[in-house]
């Protein structure tokens, strides 16, 4: 009963967000926030830091490096395990503005790597790394703009994130 209530509060955000003109119409801006929390900007910061040779960037990049080698096998395993579909396969009136690259939602991983990627900028570097924390709330809104995922997918996507960025500090 809990369950099938807060399915339906998911679905309502959801199609609030698709029903909006104003998001569809700017659907190209989620697309490039998305972007920004696909892989190769996480090598091309990972690598720019490690280069540096500063022993403080280095320490945050293998601190991601270690993460993300935690975090991927349990957002797969969470993904292939829940099996949720996405919305546009779930409801018949969704509508996603980028294909996906795979059937299930939940947990979201950008969201997760962004949040990851937050949490960590964040304990690392402390004040200074603040505005990194709307950037990857951004990034899983964008995935519910884009009509890829549910609001709760979101969720679980910063949790996983937080959880193992503070497990590996």
């Amino acid at each position: 009963m809990v369950l099938d209530a807060l399915t339906r509060l998911d679905h309502r955000l959801f199609r609030r967000t698709q029903a909006s003109r104003h998001w569809q119409q700017r659907a190209w801006l989620a697309r490039w926030i998305s972007r920004t929390g696909d892989g190769p900007p996480y090598v091309l910061l990972g690598l720019f830091f490690w280069l540096s040779r500063e022993a403080p960037l280095q320490a945050y990049v293998l601190d991601l490096l270690l993460a993300f080698a935690l975090e991927l096998p349990l957002y797969l395993s969470l993904k292939n395990g829940c099996r949720r579909r996405r919305p546009a396969l779930a409801l018949p009136d969704a509508r996603a503005y980028i294909a996906p690259s795979d059937r299930f939602s939940l947990p979201s991983g950008h969201t997760a790597a962004a949040m990851l990627v937050a949490s960590l900028s964040l304990l690392h570097f402390g004040a200074a790394a603040w505005p990194v924390l709307p950037w990857a709330l951004l990034v899983g809104w964008s995935r519910v703009w884009l009509g890829v995922h549910f609001p709760s997918d979101i969720l679980a996507g910063l949790l996983l994130g937080g959880l193992v960025a503070l497990l590996v500090f």
